[in-house]
């Protein structure tokens, strides 16, 4: 690739007409933004939409991204800006490598992201190496977040709009795969840019709702999906507080999540309300207990995946800023590498509610660049 021709727009020596860049379209506003707006500055685009569950039963179904509405959606906005569009059948990929792993790690007791996984094992793995079959320059999606140049290469930052930021969810993205992305929405100031434009280019889903749900998980009911991917998972068992004792019973450990208060059918302790502080699934057990019992200030995380510029074990520990929910700002903390891929955290004011299965990002205190993450073990 010539190195002397000015970059286009998406940081390639190459005129736009000369460089092939493939959408990522889940159907919905921003990836259909994505490809339009490629599109109208003379890029080679070609718009890839993954079947990742059967649409047929979720062809009514708002929402949900890849089902069967979506698929259409995609094609009609591909037919309208003039450029070719696949549909890939990727149900049994994202079965074995997004939905059992999530149905087993709900079972054991922790909370899963499924969404993150989505996009480590199938969006920027599978598909990216589809991109690469068709001869693609780059990978373009509709994700909020900013990919920047450094000192030392590619880097990923959290998106100009916080409220849309989905750095939480891309924590995984590895360097090799972060040469070959591109997320031309992440400099918006606001979805509302993003509607304007889709109305401008007249996109059939200019005023299609946002996806609120786990896309394979209807209303937001996990325990039905749990109960129907694995039989028997809703088994009855007993509350029992911090000392074992039995205060009440359950109806299935699926469908308590750390730090519930509602729902429990106990009652409190006098003035003082009980809250979910542990599951156990193996003896089916719910362990309820005082809201200070939620507080956690230690974390032990895993499969980390690190994204500074120097190696991961350089330092004996750093101060960064950590986000375990997507909900909520990063908060201060002390990273502390035990291997190439595992660390202590230690959060500088204790956290409620944190269980195993969450993801723990890291970021630089100050400033808007994600050093990676990894999967919290222990709390």
């Amino acid at each position: 690739m010539p190195k002397d021709l000015p970059l286009n727009s998406l940081g390639l020596p190459k005129a736009p007409a000369e460089t092939r860049v493939v959408v990522a379209m889940s159907g919905g506003v921003d990836s259909s933004v994505v490809a339009a707006m490629l599109k109208e500055e003379g890029y080679d685009v070609i718009g890839v939409t993954l079947q990742l569950y059967d649409h047929g039963a979720a062809l009514a179904k708002k929402g949900a991204c890849c089902a069967g509405q979506d698929i259409h959606d995609a094609r009609r906005v591909a037919e309208a800006m003039s450029f070719p569009h696949y549909v890939l059948d990727y149900e049994n990929t994202f079965r074995e490598a997004v939905i059992e792993e999530f149905a087993d790690a709900y079972l054991a007791g922790a909370t899963p992201v499924p969404c993150i996984r989505c996009n480590e094992r199938v969006k920027f793995k599978d598909l990216l190496e589809t991109a690469r079959d068709l001869d693609a320059d780059c990978m373009a999606t509709g994700h909020y977040i900013q990919r920047k140049l450094g000192a030392q290469g590619p880097e990923l930052h959290s998106a100009a709009d916080p409220m849309r930021d989905q750095s939480y969810f891309l924590f995984s993205t590895t360097p090799e795969q972060l040469a070959f992305l591109r997320f031309p929405l992440g400099h918006l100031p606001s979805k509302a840019e993003t509607r304007k434009l889709a109305a401008r280019f007249g996109l059939v889903v200019a005023d299609k709702p946002d996806s609120q749900d786990i896309c394979f998980v209807p209303n937001g009911n996990y325990a039905s999906v749990i109960e129907k991917l694995r039989p028997g998972a809703a088994d009855p068992g007993e509350i029992v507080d911090l000392a074992g004792k039995v205060l009440g019973h359950h109806k299935g450990v699926i469908h308590y999540t750390i730090g519930q208060r509602r729902g429990l059918g106990i009652g409190g302790l006098g003035d003082h309300p009980l809250y979910v502080v542990k599951l156990d699934p193996d003896t089916r057990r719910v362990i309820v207990g005082p809201k200070e019992a939620l507080a956690t200030r230690l974390l032990r995380v895993a499969e980390i995946n690190w994204l500074g510029d120097e190696p991961f074990e350089s330092r004996p520990e750093r101060e960064v800023s950590v986000r375990i929910r997507s909900t909520r700002a990063p908060r201060p903390a002390i990273l502390r590498p035990l291997s190439a891929t595992t660390a202590e955290v230690e959060l500088i004011e204790p956290e409620e509610g944190v269980s195993p299965g969450q993801a723990c990002v890291f970021y630089e205190t100050e400033g808007s660049r994600i050093f990676g993450g990894g999967w919290i073990v222990t709390a």
